[in-house]
């Protein structure tokens, strides 16, 4: 006697629930990014949109298309204003005291993030201390300090001044850096014959360029927004730099809106420059730690 058994179709999965939620992801991520974008980047264009405007125009109508784009004001922010003693000294100041400062740091951080030495981890924790204090909380002791070194109101006093606010913070990434670097490329080095200037310069330094880079730019930018200390030390105002210059067009009877706006417009250029030069140094920099 033979049994018949039937087989029931076996029902088709249903689709999975998490599939919509991976294709919504990015594009919430997406809508995300591009309102933080156009958030950030609204200041930017009326800062841009109202230096094409005169004075009177934005006194009227805050916010507008400058219909037509005038350049009067830049004119008046350049020449008239002083703008361009202002912009030059910026440019000296922060060039100066970024590389001096960058160059010490690496030098700095090159024994410590290579070496174990007697007193290392104490001039490590020298550095990190740098970090925890502000130093605009020094300003009177730093006026003494610069005014009996002949250094107050001097270009040179504020380009010492800076370099020396940014050590702290290169010394303690370009420490990290180094120390990530396999000790193997140093002995193949001294094998090969290569002195330690050699092995620094031309094998070690190469490959901490996008630290240096990411540095320079975390440098760069406070330094060149820097307000108190040029406003504090510098008492001559041929000596002025961009952020302390900007002040000059608010009046006590009135403000020039349209001069003000190029300025910032002057002022925002440079590191808009540097941010699209340095750009893959700075993400590679940031994004290294990541990989290893």
């Amino acid at each position: 006697m033979s049994v018949l058994t039937q087989t029931r179709p076996v029902p088709a999965p249903a689709p999975p629930l998490a599939a919509p939620r991976r294709r919504l992801a990015p594009v919430a991520a997406q809508a995300l990014l591009w309102a933080y974008a156009m958030v950030a980047l609204a200041p930017l264009a009326l800062m841009l949109l109202n230096s094409l405007r005169t004075t009177g125009d934005i006194a009227r109508e805050p916010v507008a298309l400058p219909v037509p784009p005038v350049l009067e004001s830049y004119a008046q922010a350049w020449s008239q204003a002083s703008f361009d003693r202002y912009f030059w000294n910026s440019l000296l100041v922060t060039v100066c005291a970024v590389l001096l400062g960058t160059a010490v740091s690496v030098l700095a951080a090159y024994p410590l993030g290579r070496y174990a030495f007697p007193g290392s981890r104490l001039l490590a924790a020298y550095f990190i201390a740098g970090l925890m204090l502000p130093i605009r909380l020094s300003v009177v002791p730093i006026f003494y300090l610069l005014d009996a070194l002949g250094l107050n109101n001097s270009l040179l006093g504020l380009i010492l001044l800076y370099a020396a606010s940014g050590v702290p913070f290169s010394v303690f990434v370009l420490t990290a850096f180094f120390r990530q670097l396999p000790a193997e490329l140093a002995e193949s080095a001294r094998i090969d014959g290569a002195g330690e200037f050699r092995i620094f310069g031309q094998i070690m330094l190469p490959l901490i360029r996008p630290a240096v880079a990411t540095v320079v730019i975390f440098q760069f930018v406070p330094l060149w927004n820097e307000f108190l200390f040029p406003l504090v030390l510098m008492t001559d105002k041929s000596k002025w730099t961009i952020p302390v210059g900007l002040s000059s067009f608010f009046g006590e009877y009135g403000t020039q809106y349209g001069p003000m706006y190029a300025g910032l417009v002057i002022a925002t250029v440079p590191l808009v420059v540097l941010f699209l030069l340095a750009t893959k140094q700075v993400v590679a920099g940031l994004t290294a730690g990541m990989s290893r």
